[in-house]
């Protein structure tokens, strides 16, 4: 099981200093990260690949200086703290996170030239929504989060690894906002879903609830294990589908139903995307990060009118694993359309 974090005060009191010492101790090495990358770069896939990434943690740390300064600026504005879940504070949270995401995203995309192609339904912003997403990675989740901000002026309520909180804007924006940090694994699965299900209750129109229902990463190892799991448990059904999906692991469905339980008039939305697979380490962004190229995104949706909320459980399990499935056949379309 992993080790609990330190509480919030221990470990910002380290994150901080350390986040906001990186920006001056890269600036002041620069020569030697450009000498670095100028070297590294012909040996690396993709052109110019280490000043594209140098350029992109210039950015990075830059928006966490922004980011930590506004946030202690609104903790003082809003009588030290005391009013932070108002409304008129909240909504400067969430403009900030939308900021801090637009600015990251759009250095990507220059810096990497990556194009990003989406597809879908409009977003409705008069229900809740339950967004039922592929989990290939933190590239996933960021690009997810701000095309739900910036596309559809959604709010997100995001269901995070608690590991995510060693970052201190992380830390600090999320725990601000309507999120659910959770330790992934089986021991705590109830109040996992506990969790999912209170974060869901609370969701109103315009707000999207964000679960990853794979739980992590797909890994050829964690896939088999998935479907042994769920043979092991006696749902051969679940375990048929599971093995005929070769890109996405089986679903755990407790989240995901706890979610629908708690927030009967939630629409939900299905999503897919290829092209930032294997980024799940620091160190895959050195030669895995795609770069000059496309990553493309489906999103399904399903009105509330059209989920199985009053059947039993055996039929929301065969629903969600059945748009597990069709998630699947979309990426294996586009990586055959890729590998053309």
């Amino acid at each position: 099981m992993s080790r609990p974090l330190p509480p919030p005060l221990v470990r910002r009191v380290v994150s901080v200093p350390l986040a906001l010492a990186a920006l001056p101790l890269l600036l002041a090495t620069l020569p030697v990260w450009i000498l670095t990358g100028l070297v590294a770069s012909p040996f690396l896939p993709g052109r110019w690949r280490g000043l594209r990434l140098l350029w992109f943690g210039v950015v990075w740390f830059a928006c966490e200086w922004v980011a930590l300064g506004t946030l202690a600026w609104l903790w003082v504005r809003s009588g030290f703290g005391r009013h932070l879940a108002e409304p008129r504070w909240q909504d400067a949270h969430y403009r900030l996170m939308r900021w801090m995401l637009d600015r990251v995203y759009l250095t990507a995309r220059r810096a990497f030239r990556l194009r990003v192609v989406g597809s879908g339904e409009p977003l409705p912003r008069d229900v809740p929504l339950l967004v039922l997403c592929r989990h290939a990675g933190p590239g996933d989740s960021v690009l997810l989060i701000r095309t739900l901000m910036s596309l559809g002026r959604l709010r997100p309520r995001i269901v995070l690894k608690d590991v995510l909180q060693l970052d201190p804007t992380v830390d600090v924006l999320l725990n601000r906002l309507p999120n659910r940090f959770i330790t992934p694994h089986p021991s705590v699965a109830q109040d996992v879903e506990a969790a999912i299900g209170a974060l869901a209750a609370g969701a109103g129109p315009g707000d999207a609830v964000i679960i990853f229902p794979e739980g992590g990463n797909f890994t050829e190892h964690r896939r088999s294990r998935a479907i042994e799991r769920l043979r092991g448990l006696g749902h051969a059904d679940e375990a048929e589908k599971a093995e005929r999906m070769r890109n996405l692991m089986a679903p755990k469905p407790g989240g995901t139903l706890a979610a629908l339980a708690a927030a009967p008039d939630a629409d939900v939305l299905l999503v897919a995307h290829e092209g930032l697979e294997d980024l799940s380490r620091i160190g895959d962004l050195w030669r895995g990060l795609p770069m000059d190229d496309v990553v493309e995104a489906r999103w399904w949706h399903v009105p509330s009118a059209r989920l199985p909320r009053d059947a039993d459980v055996d039929a929301q399990v065969d629903w969600l694993f059945d748009w597990w499935g069709t998630l699947d056949s979309w990426v294996a379309a586009e990586r055959a359309t890729r590998s053309r």
